[in-house]
């Protein structure tokens, strides 16, 4: 084994350990009895009793839930009509300011995306009446701002490598818009709508700043609760509570991972039965 090889091997080590390791103990904390965060007490599942018990908890992630569907699902269609104009409509007036508008989210500060939020939702209530204070809705309307943004760069990027010669085939088909566009280019990008949708859920999810500006009172996301739990100290079934999420996100990976396999596998197999077919 070479010095380079084994230097790559030894920093991925180390990479994975610094990102694993602190899960593992999050993980082995959540099962402590003791009342301490920082003192082994025994084996317990007291805390995950403690969790399912605890009402702000489940409102709080029942609010995050809510929002990141419906802020995911909105970004999606949005980002997906930004990517599509970015990379099908080619240099048009005002395409620079369109291009930065629709991507500043992602470089803009979240501090200064929550505060322009809010002061925008103020003002809109003081002209128009709407929305009337801050709650659910306005942290739908922020959340899908930024998730739009993250949407668009992924479905441009996949746009900019699909083949065009397959939608010239089926208007020499007789084909037209819209249908070509749900027949055959919705299809071909699915996966990066689904990379968006998921990226954009995640991202909701764990938004912690922007919905502290934008939230209103009975409107308080998990990331809010967990904080404000943590800056009075933290318990034990924040823990728990950390590791249930991890629970699921790591089953859904692995659901994803079956199911990017079944469909090669059945790709595979469409094609081995159209060569079969030819000769």
């Amino acid at each position: 084994m070479t010095r380079g090889r084994l230097f790559l091997l030894l920093t991925a080590a180390v990479g994975f350990l610094l990102l694993y390791v602190p899960l593992l103990i999050l993980v082995i904390y959540s099962f402590n009895a003791s009342r301490l965060v920082s003192v082994w007490g025994g084996w317990s599942t007291q805390w995950y009793v403690e969790l399912f018990r605890n009402q702000a908890v489940l409102n709080a992630a029942w609010i995050s839930i809510q929002v990141a569907v419906i802020s995911a699902t909105l970004g999606t269609a949005l980002g997906t009509l930004a990517g599509f104009v970015l990379s099908r409509f080619g240099r048009f007036r005002f395409r620079l300011l369109f291009t930065g508008m629709a991507t500043a989210p992602i470089v803009m500060p979240e501090v200064v995306t929550g505060l322009s939020l809010l002061l925008l939702f103020i003002s809109m209530e003081q002209i128009i009446g709407w929305p009337s204070g801050r709650g659910l809705l306005t942290i739908i309307i922020a959340h899908s701002t930024f998730c739009l943004a993250y949407v668009a760069v992924v479905v441009q990027a996949r746009l900019t490598d699909f083949d065009r010669s397959i939608e010239e085939a089926a208007q020499d088909l007789g084909g037209r818009q819209p249908w070509i566009f749900f027949q055959i280019t919705l299809p071909v990008i699915a996966p990066a709508l689904i990379s968006g949708w998921l990226l954009s859920f995640t991202l909701s999810f764990d938004d912690l700043v922007i919905a502290s500006f934008v939230s209103g009172p009975g409107a308080s996301t998990l990331p809010m609760l967990i904080f404000s739990k943590v800056r009075l100290g933290v318990s034990p079934d924040v823990n728990a509570l950390g590791t249930l999420i991890m629970a699921v996100v790591a089953l859904g990976v692995v659901l994803g991972a079956w199911q990017m396999r079944r469909a090669e596998r059945m790709r595979r197999r469409d094609e081995q039965r159209a060569m079969r077919g030819d000769a």
